[in-house]
């Protein structure tokens, strides 16, 4: 996928992964660049195209559909985490709550802009997915879970869009220095250095991109002996 000359539409783009995605964009050569918000008062970035957009609303999905009917690079990225165990008594909720962003928002924006790409010319889909999609070890249960879900659905986006020649991208990280790991003290890698590593990923062809080192410690643990997702401890 070219991203110079590109119409790329990013959701969440107004801080942490999506708004890199957005100045890098920019910076590569992008034609325009459509960044969706909720709010899209709070879409500051000079040069490019706020836009409306809930995920979890389908009467927003469908007027994005309709303003950016041009796209042909989506990037789905807005996403929203809580932390907390299976068994907290408010868990059936959370997880709810953040399937209905992490997982079903990425399916239905999916789904209402893969015609838009294949009008297009093919273009290409990237979900923002997370080391998470394959280890959960309780501390982000959910959140981890509609990972997994978003994961298998990437998969499945892959095999189902190969026949309109759009690329689909999966994008895995760990700790990112953004609002959303505020409150973890881990090693994290900045917003700018992960969307680099993904749109050269993309530039390149690829179906995934591992975008920091322990993800891709994390990948290789799924095929030990005792595998990474499993408890280590005895």
């Amino acid at each position: 996928m070219n991203i110079e000359n590109s119409v790329v539409l990013v959701t969440g783009a107004n801080r942490g992964i999506g708004l890199a995605f957005a100045r890098e964009l920019l910076a590569r050569g992008a034609r325009k660049v459509y960044a969706a918000a909720r709010d899209p008062a709070s879409v500051t970035l000079p040069g490019v195209q706020a836009l409306r957009l809930d995920v979890t609303q389908p009467e927003h999905i469908a007027a994005a559909v309709q303003a950016a009917a041009d796209v042909n690079l989506v990037i789905n990225n807005a996403g929203i985490a809580q932390p907390g165990g299976f068994l907290a008594p408010d868990s059936d909720a959370v997880a709810r709550r953040l399937f209905e962003t992490n997982f079903f928002g990425l399916l239905n924006v999916s789904k209402a802009f893969a015609p838009v790409l294949k009008a297009n010319g093919g273009g290409a889909l990237v979900n923002v997915l997370s080391v998470a999609s394959w280890v959960n070890g309780g501390e982000l249960a959910a959140y981890s879970a509609s990972k997994s879900a978003a994961w298998s659905l990437t998969n499945a986006l892959r095999h189902e869009l190969t026949g309109q020649n759009t690329q689909v991208l999966g994008l895995h990280m760990a700790y990112v220095d953004t609002d959303l790991t505020r409150g973890f003290d881990v090693a994290k890698s900045s917003a700018e250095e992960i969307v680099q590593r993904a749109l050269d990923g993309l530039a390149a062809g690829a179906d995934e991109v591992l975008a920091d080192a322990l993800t891709q410690q994390v990948r290789q643990g799924l095929t030990a002996p005792r595998p990474v997702y499993l408890p280590q401890a005895r």
